[in-house]
């Protein structure tokens, strides 16, 4: 935070707080000007759908503060090259029922790039539903579509989505040091065996080279592995 008070320099003005007012040159007081609040940017959606009619109800649910791509049903390596030309904040699919195609299609979307997306679909179907919702669907709504129920329907999927992700994030952090862990235990374990050492002296050795090298402890790990087993080292 800036400090409340900066330092008068040669033939400077005071500054003061924002909430105070400013003392000028001339002896005058004036408040300062109130900073407008900063304006959100336009939440960029792609829609994919192959009736204009349909997906025209869409864009003007999004009329205000979105930038609106529209697009025929793509799938596989088409759809990924036009998300990550767009880069949108939410894709929205739109369609009678989803077929197989559309959901491995939006399955590759979520694995590669990795984004919130709602299905409108005008049939009811269950095992579709349940694979759409597997493949990482955020949100999918059977029927009803009108405009006004379009941004209320994506505000809940981004939220939904940050959730998830952040859990899947955890998850694959919890999994990695999981697998470090395992490695380094390896590794001690051959130090030990094959120099003599103690747990804490394989260890440290190991920490050792890995702040001379820069690198990651579990590289250090996975490299010793690999040298005393190449010489004849067991796990």
């Amino acid at each position: 935070m800036p400090s409340p008070l900066t330092p008068k320099n040669s033939g400077s003005n005071l500054t003061t707080p924002s909430d105070q007012s400013v003392t000028t040159q001339s002896g005058e007081a004036r408040k300062p000007e109130p900073q407008a609040p900063a304006k959100a940017l336009p939440l960029r959606v792609l829609i994919i759908d192959d009736l204009p009619e349909r997906a025209k109800l869409v864009e003007q649910g999004l009329a205000e503060n979105a930038v609106v791509h529209t697009a025929s049903q793509l799938h596989g390596k088409q759809l990924l090259d036009l998300v990550s030309e767009i880069r949108p904040d939410v894709i929205i699919m739109d369609c009678e029922s989803p077929d197989r195609d559309s959901i491995e299609s939006l399955r590759s979307v979520v694995q590669n790039m990795s984004k919130p997306i709602v299905m409108f679909v005008e049939e009811e179907n269950d095992q579709a539903q349940r694979a759409a919702i597997e493949a990482g669907v955020s949100a999918y709504v059977v029927d009803g579509l009108t405009p006004r129920r379009v941004r209320p329907v994506i505000d809940v999927a981004i939220a939904r989505f940050k959730v998830m992700d952040g859990l899947r994030s955890e998850l694959k952090k919890t999994k990695d040091d999981l697998a470090a862990r395992k490695v380094i235990e390896r590794a001690k374990g051959l130090l030990m065996k094959s120099r003599n050492m103690s747990e804490e002296e394989a260890f440290a050795a190991m920490r050792t080279m890995s702040q001379e090298r820069g690198r990651p402890l579990k590289e250090i790990a996975e490299s010793v592995i690999s040298v005393l087993t190449l010489l004849g080292g067991q796990a």
